[in-house]
């Protein structure tokens, strides 16, 4: 989303599409270097791989892409893309590629953002579940898509290029089968992670007494008991009182 948004600023230059979408770009990547600076500042240990995909193997990314275990390479990769965009801007700028040059920048940003719903709606396809997945992100999703299809065809003629509502219309239509997704399936079957894995359950261990047979279920020497955690139930061995 971050790369996305500096695209459409450079895609202004040449579509000069609505001040309210620029304004929009530009808050969006100062809201989303701050997520990064959050998401930086507060990975839990030096050895945690951030922005894994999978729950226990992450996915190996060529040059480990977004997946650097220090915070430099971030800035200096947002840094170099953004200049690189500036000269190629300067380059273009004079010549009668520009607007195809721009229009090109816009249709990659307008892509990449309406096609981020798509890895949710896979995980939540494999795994007959949207666990982990807040319903109230997918009502505010599905509002400010309503809000946005409203703007692109309710604005003046020109204002609002038709890559706008060919990509609005994908992502409107991903967010509306997210919320179908969670409706037929809410969390999922019992026994999966977030990730598509079985949980693994021992059953609870059976405490046998001096003589032979299995206790009772009072409070008193061998009870089991059982502590909640988040994502299943463990079960600690009895103890004596």
């Amino acid at each position: 989303m971050l790369l996305a948004s500096i695209l459409k600023v450079y895609y202004w230059f040449g579509a000069h599409f609505a001040t309210s979408l620029l304004v929009q770009a530009l808050l969006m990547i100062a809201v989303h270097l701050l997520c990064l600076h959050v998401a930086l500042t507060n990975r839990p240990t030096p050895s945690h791989l951030p922005f894994q995909t999978t729950h226990n193997q992450p996915m190996k990314r060529p040059y480990d892409f977004w997946q650097w275990r220090q915070p430099r390479p971030y800035w200096s990769f947002l840094t170099y893309f953004s200049l690189g965009l500036l000269v190629l801007h300067l380059l273009i700028g004079p010549t009668r590629l520009f607007i195809p040059y721009t229009g090109m920048l816009g249709a990659i940003a307008l892509s990449i953002e309406a096609t981020l719903p798509l890895p949710q709606l896979y995980a939540n396809y494999t795994r007959k579940g949207c666990r982990g997945f807040r319903p109230s992100v997918i009502v505010n999703w599905v509002i400010g898509d309503t809000f946005k299809m409203w703007f692109f065809f309710a604005s003046s003629k020109g204002d609002v290029p038709w890559v706008f509502k060919a990509c609005g219309v994908f992502q409107a239509t991903c967010d509306v089968g997210l919320a179908l997704q969670y409706l037929v399936w809410g969390d999922g079957p019992e026994g999966v992670h977030a990730s598509g894995e079985k949980e693994i359950r021992s059953p609870a261990p059976e405490h046998v007494g001096f003589n032979g047979e299995p206790s009772g279920t009072g409070l008193g020497l061998g009870e089991k008991v059982g502590i909640e955690m988040a994502e299943g139930r463990v079960w600690e061995r009895p103890r004596a009182a």
